[in-house]
């Protein structure tokens, strides 16, 4: 059986089931790792926490990291309600993600490819792992980046971006395929902006690493 990991972001958490169940009845097991940026963002407003960042990234405190884990915490419970009992909650940094520590960026790693014992057991098991992206530390690491090192090391068939854009847009226009050379040459000269940059570079490494990835609507392939 295939492997298809299922990236979600923080403002689609709800389209988790209807994505999850039609993947595994067309024969897939899915893993999904989801983000909270939406959530993050809000939270630290509130508490008026002022972000910084170092050439373009989030810089992450222990003040931040616990904003990071607690916004992370209620997507991940909206994610496993949506799916049902077959969900299993996982926090990445408490099942073995691993990251290189970005010190510039404090609390902040870049996710490798990891296969967590936990999540062959709940594969094995019928289940469909759920899984918040925090590596070992804890680190706080990018959502993309994290679904994109557990699709390459868990030898996943395909990684999905599910997100409220509907791909890698050129021009107004919708990319239906993208190789990783035209796409490293574009973000490296800020052809793309926002949102779409760290999927794209997620799915760039994916696709090297020997996994399909798709965003929204556009291939990116090798």
């Amino acid at each position: 059986m295939s492997r298809v990991v299922l990236k979600l972001g923080g403002r689609v958490a709800a389209v988790a089931a209807e994505e999850a169940f039609a993947l595994r009845a067309a024969g897939h097991d899915v893993v999904i790792v989801h983000g909270a940026g939406p959530q993050i963002t809000a939270e630290m407003e509130r508490r008026g926490i002022v972000p910084s960042f170092v050439n373009g990234r989030r810089v992450t405190t222990a003040e931040v990291l616990e904003v990071v884990r607690a916004s992370l915490a209620d997507v991940n419970r909206e994610v496993c309600a949506a799916i049902g009992p077959d969900a299993v909650s996982l926090f990445g940094d408490e099942i073995g993600l691993r990251a290189e520590r970005v010190d510039a960026l404090g609390l902040v790693g870049d996710p490798v490819p990891t296969s967590p014992a936990v999540i062959e057991d709940a594969l094995a098991a019928g289940q469909i792992p759920v899984v918040a992206p925090l590596a070992e530390g804890p680190l706080n690491v990018n959502a993309d980046e994290a679904a994109a090192a557990l699709a390459v090391g868990l030898g996943a068939e395909r990684i999905v971006f599910v997100s409220d854009v509907p791909g890698v847009l050129m021009d107004g226009a919708v990319m239906g395929q993208i190789d990783v050379e035209t796409a490293d040459r574009m973000l490296g000269d800020g052809t793309f902006q926002g949102g779409i940059v760290p999927k794209l570079e997620a799915a760039v490494l994916a696709t090297r690493g020997g996994v399909h990835a798709v965003i929204g609507a556009t291939e990116v392939v090798a």
